[in-house]
């Protein structure tokens, strides 16, 4: 199988987990190879995301590889075979890779928490605050570039309404009163918070200027359930572009964070109340 010119994250991640699996079972990359009747050149290339591997494989390789997680090596066989080529797929080679790779990690997402400390989480942003949050963080953008990456936002805003995959936001003050734009884009914006609200898989949570004991002004995360906790991934801004992490020790410390997070948070009802006062003060 040719290599892959640019594997996506869940490939890459694919090839991470089975790399777990072999060093937990105390294998050199030669040893499996030999189990699968290949080279060491090809498997490193499975390894690394690069080279596609079938789903028979991937259970052998369970098999060899001892392991009593079979959740776990079905939630594997089951990205090795998964053959989904998304909406996302059309702006391959025109966006930045990362804006494919949050995609089908939403798509495939059993669940979702996020924390928003900067900006309105993605999914809950209206069009003009997107394309102000765009326009402002790369201010060189050429029109058509800056309008497919609002384009891409909103289709992503809109898979999510079609789903029913519960969605837990917690979002600060200081983020529901920052004007990105104008009055009318941040009443405009407030509005959608209220009306994402209602569904019945979002929960919104604010955390008002005035409780104590907050320190979580960096926690800005989304927090990606996969088909088994060891699937999970986190993906979170940083200043050069976003970052993926998938280590049990990071998956253990981001939920220990949300969870801080979320305790400082106000309960649904009274952060809709909370909103609807903001509005008026807007």
């Amino acid at each position: 199988m040719p290599a892959r010119i640019q594997p996506t994250a869940r490939q890459v991640r694919l090839g991470t987990e089975l790399r777990k699996l072999r060093d937990a079972a105390g294998l050199t990359s030669r040893q499996a190879a030999a189990l699968l009747g290949t080279n060491p050149a090809q498997m490193s290339q499975i390894e690394a995301g690069n080279a596609g591997v079938s789903g028979e494989r991937v259970r052998k390789l369970g098999v060899q590889y001892a392991s009593a997680d079979m959740e776990l090596v079905d939630a594997l066989v089951e990205m090795a075979t998964d053959r989904t080529r998304g909406w996302w797929e059309e702006y391959r080679d025109v966006l930045p890779p990362v804006f494919q790779d949050l995609a089908e990690l939403e798509h495939h997402a059993t669940f979702m928490r996020v924390v928003g400390t900067v900006h309105v989480p993605g999914l809950l942003q209206t069009q003009e605050y997107a394309r102000a949050v765009f326009a402002y963080v790369v201010p060189e953008l050429p029109v058509d570039e800056l309008d497919l990456r609002v384009k891409h936002r909103m289709r992503r805003k809109l898979v999510l309404s079609e789903r029913t995959v519960p969605y837990e936001a917690v979002i600060h003050e200081s983020v529901l009163r920052t004007r990105v734009a104008d009055r009318r884009v941040a009443v405009a914006q407030l509005d959608e918070l209220l009306s994402q609200s209602e569904r019945p898989n979002v929960s919104l949570r604010v955390i008002p200027f005035g409780v104590d004991g907050f320190a979580g002004a960096g926690a800005m995360m989304l927090y990606a359930g996969g088909r088994v906790p060891a699937l999970d991934t986190v993906q979170r801004d940083a200043p050069y572009g976003s970052v993926f992490l998938d280590a049990s020790a990071q998956l253990l410390a981001m939920r220990t964070l949300f969870r801080r997070v979320e305790s400082a948070a106000l309960p649904p009802a009274k952060s809709r109340d909370y909103i609807h006062r903001l509005t008026k003060e807007l």
